[in-house]
């Protein structure tokens, strides 16, 4: 019989429901047998919630969560702290900290944020001070209330022609993962997300984990496959990413959230993530 640590709790993630509202997020992933669920604030889309929330909104979601027995500590917020001009950081920050307190309001108690989308190429030494001040202090703020602080292993994404076309930026290049982990410090963690690693560098396929592996406290799963000379997004076991492989190697032992990104069928590439992973031998469970 397998150990419990043999065995991974799957979440689901709440990029591929970012259409449908909020409401629907909770009676899919409650149908879908899901436990622990990821929720957005801010961004725009109609699947998350608002910039500014009221404490009435965040009485009506934190009431979803308790009706469909569903716990969402997890929560994603949209940012970007490598922006050129300085005043455009400064109003980001402020907005970022903000959304971090209605994220622990609503019970979040991890908060993923992300570095930045200026290419790592396009990086100034200014940028990257402003950028590591930033998450020096929305770490403070997240330990001020009990909550961890990931950022998202993400590339810079331009659609051209339907195909999302990834550009390294801090979170993919290696030199500079090297430098976030060097400089911030050990709590901030990171939302480890192997797909878009591969996607921004397909013939590494360390994916990062060789820096990363002891600083993960978030991750997505999910993969990308081909499209002309770029990429669309796909569910776990439908390219070529060896995630069988790939999680026994991994350290991280909380929870893992099923990402699937494309809307139309969000259903069915949550199942067929499911499937995969029982195909391939990894035990999971809700």
């Amino acid at each position: 019989m397998a150990s419990s640590d043999d065995v991974i709790t799957i979440g689901c993630g709440e990029w591929g429901f970012r259409q449908l509202p909020i409401e629907e997020h909770f009676a899919i992933a409650k149908k879908l047998g899901f436990n622990v669920m990821e929720f957005g604030i801010g961004g725009g889309q109609a699947g998350r919630l608002p910039a500014e929330l009221s404490l009435s909104q965040i009485d009506a979601f934190v009431d979803l969560g308790e009706r469909h027995h569903i716990q969402t500590p997890f929560c994603c917020l949209e940012n970007d702290f490598t922006l050129p001009a300085a005043d455009d950081h400064d109003r980001m920050l402020r907005q970022t900290l903000e959304q971090i307190e209605q994220a622990g309001d609503c019970g979040a108690t991890h908060v993923r944020l992300f570095a930045g989308f200026t290419p790592a190429a396009a990086m100034t030494e200014p940028v990257w001070r402003r950028l590591l001040d930033a998450l020096h202090l929305c770490d403070d703020l997240c330990r001020a209330l009990h909550m961890t602080l990931a950022i998202e292993t993400h590339g810079r994404i331009t659609v051209q022609n339907g195909a999302a076309h990834h550009e390294h930026t801090v979170t993919t290049d290696r030199t500079g993962l090297q430098r976030l982990l060097d400089e911030l410090p050990p709590t901030v963690t990171f939302n480890y997300d192997p797909g878009n690693l591969k996607a921004v560098a397909p013939d590494d396929t360390r994916y990062g984990l060789d820096l990363l592996d002891a600083r993960i406290d978030y991750c997505h799963l999910k993969d990308w496959r081909r499209r002309g000379e770029g990429w669309e997004a796909v569910a776990i076991g439908d390219d070529d990413l060896d995630y069988a492989t790939l999680l026994k190697q991994m350290t991280y032992r909380g929870v893992y959230l099923i990402e699937y990104e494309p809307t139309e069928d969000v259903e069915a590439g949550i199942q067929r993530s499911l499937e995969y992973l029982t195909r391939c031998g990894i035990q999971w469970q809700f």
